[in-house]
């Protein structure tokens, strides 16, 4: 089984960003969940969130926190501060993180992987609106290999339907090409 963590701010689209991974698993055969954790009470809106999802080849019983995740994606690099967002991280683990900026030093352990990627720039380019959760599903797809490019694209346009989904489609197209020629 495959892990995931997603670390957000609340209206950022950290769930829907785990639910398209979900539903991308399931497009490819694999059994999938998705869930949110907002923490105690109240308007969640600009806190810190975290998603959860896991794949696997076989049905998933387990129904906890992802503790120790093999991937963690980092929604707003400004979390960094705030947030270990390593904490638990496995061994041959991937950090994808949305800037483009250079990031002060993490301590992400050994034998792991930071994938920095322009997923708001993105989106703001072809969306006309800074929402980097479809190019994060991209960016996690080129990077991991655990989804495929036609399971996650049509996820998206699933879910989203219509213009909106062919552009985000798009969206996670551009940035999967940008990162597999790298």
């Amino acid at each position: 089984m495959k892990e995931i963590r997603i670390h957000g701010r609340g209206g950022q689209g950290s769930l829907v960003l785990a639910q398209f991974l979900a539903i991308a698993a399931f497009n490819d055969g694999k059994y999938s969940q998705a869930f949110p954790f907002l923490g105690g009470g109240g308007d969640r809106k600009g806190k810190p969130i975290q998603a959860f999802c896991r794949l696997d080849d076989k049905p998933i019983r387990l129904r906890s926190k992802v503790h120790y995740p093999d991937y963690v994606i980092v929604q707003d690099a400004t979390i960094l501060g705030e947030v270990d967002i390593a904490s638990g991280l496995k061994e041959n683990g991937v950090i994808l993180i949305n800037t483009e900026k250079e990031l002060p030093e993490i301590e992400v352990g050994e034998n792991v992987k930071v994938v920095v990627v322009p997923a708001t720039r993105i989106a703001q380019e072809i969306l006309g609106r800074p929402i980097g959760n479809t190019a994060l599903l991209g960016a996690f797809a080129a990077v991991t290999g655990e989804l495929t490019i036609k399971a996650v694209t049509d996820a998206v346009k699933e879910r989203l339907g219509g213009q909106l989904g062919e552009k985000n489609s798009l969206v996670v197209q551009r940035i999967y090409e940008m990162l597999r020629e790298k």
